[in-house]
């Protein structure tokens, strides 16, 4: 199966039309106006009236508009982008950032698979070789001496056992960092964010892809820094985007997605990584290597965290390749963050979770991780194969062994619309506003493919979606046409 190409803004982008919007100010006694204006821009946004990559007025004509100085609404704009709000693209504009919303959470509900043919969240297979594999470790751990793993609450980073174990699966992933630099986490989140709390102020600047994971959109409002999406092709981020960003100043940290982003399925080749690499290097931006999906690929490809050992941040976990219930993560650091690292996660969770742990590291050792792995990537070219014969003229972007695929959005319909139409049949999937870091993403809706589903349903699922991309949407949607 051929990889989709992934048209997501390698050209420029062209600058759109600002949102007709006029606020009405309520200043309450003692407080600034700047202070009343940056109210009224959440107010707007919490309640719709402004929308996720609505082109806010420039400075100048929003301050003649409500005769104001440009300041204050420079102060205003300043303080919505630090509470998570709104984002600055270099010479483009101000925009409305997307944010990960209750109603967006509800799309992404993990709900029964008797009621429901879930393709909303993005997980590893399941197959009954993961429930034989699990029964049997769950019997070996009962006939076992668990003292080792049970009963000690130290070393925060992780028992030296398991490191040094985490140590020899880094290894064919392209990281050859000695066990003292590796912390055990309770997955690649929890890694994520030990990562950027190591690093990152509130305020500081972070870039990301314009489509990435909306765990670290989340972080971005939780931390405070302000989440900046740069635009990308069918290998990530493009370069040029990367190093007009970061000459242009502020910029703290990089968090990317090299192999099988999410929802977008890119992965970044030798050179691409080598080139964002050394312009990180160059702007001393740190770099944290979301690779939860690395083990995926068996290409030889290089780590960025290996090109950048006092900048790079790696991290990887069991739960999108072996087993969703195995969370367990490894984070590897650059020397200088190891004492940092490590009191974060104790004031976080105080360490990983020994008897997870404990499990990953059997499976290493016995090669039932690899043996799964395996599964996993023959399963994953199945069933990319059903989707592309089913949809594959609807790919936006994908890959044979991504848990994903980005579909194009019909012209007919909203993602809205598309997606209750869908719901209402019993199928879900989930559309691009969890994920928008920046502009340029074109819209689209994310298909997964993974869980324990059988290849009937897939089917079943997958022509349910096509069936709706060629309808016309129902009369409450029909003003989407045109």
């Amino acid at each position: 199966m051929r990889r989709h190409a992934n048209p997501l803004a390698v050209d420029p982008v062209p600058a759109t039309k600002a949102v007709a919007w006029r606020p009405v100010l309520a200043k309450q006694k003692g407080e600034t106006k700047h202070a009343a204006l940056t109210e009224r821009i959440i107010a707007d946004i919490d309640s719709g009236l402004l929308k996720p990559m609505d082109r806010m007025p420039t400075h100048r004509d929003l301050a003649r508009e409500l005769g104001l100085s440009v300041q204050t609404v420079s102060l205003s704009y300043k303080e919505a982008e630090r509470l998570g709000y709104l984002s600055g693209e270099i010479g483009r504009g101000t925009f409305v950032k997307a944010r990960v919303t209750d109603r967006a959470g509800r799309m992404m509900l993990d709900q029964s698979h008797n009621e429901v043919l879930d393709l909303s969240i993005i997980r590893a297979v399941y197959l009954d070789a993961h429930d034989a594999a699990s029964r049997e470790i769950f019997h070996e751990l009962a006939d076992s001496d668990i003292a080792s793993f049970m009963r000690p609450c130290r070393p925060i980073a992780g028992l030296e056992r398991h490191r040094e174990i985490a140590r020899l699966w880094l290894q064919p992933l392209g990281v050859s960092a000695g066990a003292e630099r590796i912390l055990v986490t309770n997955g690649a989140a929890h890694s994520i964010f030990l990562a950027l709390s190591c690093v990152i102020r509130s305020g500081d600047v972070v870039l990301c892809e314009n489509l990435t994971d909306h765990g670290i959109i989340g972080l971005s409002n939780i931390l405070g820094f302000s989440l900046k999406g740069l635009p990308t092709d069918r290998e990530g981020i493009l370069p040029e985007a990367l190093e007009a960003a970061c000459a242009a100043g502020g910029v703290r940290a990089l968090v990317l997605i090299p192999t099988l982003n999410n929802p977008t399925g890119h992965v970044a080749g030798a050179e691409r990584r080598r080139a964002i690499a050394e312009i990180a290097q160059r702007h001393g931006v740190f770099v944290i290597e979301d690779e939860v999906y690395r083990p995926m690929i068996e290409e030889d490809l290089p780590s960025i965290t290996e090109l950048l050992p006092e900048l790079g941040f790696f991290v990887t976990s069991f739960t999108k390749t072996v087993l969703t219930g195995l969370r367990v993560g490894y984070l590897v650091v650059p020397p200088a963050y190891s004492i940092r690292a490590a009191s974060i996660l104790r004031v976080s969770s105080w360490s990983g979770t020994y008897l997870t742990a404990e499990i990953a590291a059997r499976w290493v050792e016995n090669g039932t991780a690899r043996h799964l792995l395996s599964l996993q990537r023959a399963e994953a070219r199945v069933r990319q194969s059903i989707a592309a014969e089913i949809l594959g003229d609807h790919f936006a972007s994908s890959h044979p062994l991504s848990l994903c695929a980005w579909l194009k959005l019909p012209q007919q319909w909203t993602e809205d619309g598309l997606v209750r139409s869908l719901a209402n049949q019993n199928v879900a999937v989930t559309p691009s506003e969890p994920f928008i870091a920046g502009p340029g993403h074109g819209g689209g809706i994310r298909i997964c493919l993974g869980g324990r589903m059988s290849h009937a349903n897939l089917r079943k699922a997958l022509t349910t979606v096509r069936h709706a991309f060629e309808q016309l949407p129902p009369v409450y949607d029909v003003g989407a046409i045109g």
